[in-house]
């Protein structure tokens, strides 16, 4: 596991329960490949930042994109990763600098 991987862990459990209540995405675990992936209803505490990272057996790789949410429920999120994805990818929901909430997604080939 990467340092990355296990800072995010920790920042993720560090927020507590009222943070992992508070951002959450809302759609299944299984995304289409496409360069602009479609997350739908995404959830933030606050003012934040959606980020999509490279995720391969377990460890976050490469930022991929990343897209502006609102403080509650935002529709429709989407966010351009620049070409059609093949593997999986870690999408992170971070407020004022913190990782808040965290899902993998599988890729639909």
């Amino acid at each position: 596991m990467s340092i990355k991987s296990i800072i995010l862990a920790a920042a993720v459990a560090a927020t507590g329960s009222m943070a992992a209540a508070d951002s959450y995405f809302e759609n299944g675990r299984t995304l289409d490949a496409d360069d602009t992936l479609e997350l739908g209803l995404v959830r933030a505490e606050g003012a934040g930042v959606v980020e999509i990272y490279d995720y391969h057996r377990g460890v976050q790789g490469e930022l991929l994109g990343t897209e502006m949410v609102n403080a509650g429920a935002n529709t429709d999120v989407r966010v351009d990763v620049g070409f059609p994805r093949s593997k999986d990818v870690l999408a992170v929901i971070s407020v004022d600098g913190q990782a808040v909430a965290s899902k993998v997604y599988d890729i639909n080939s």
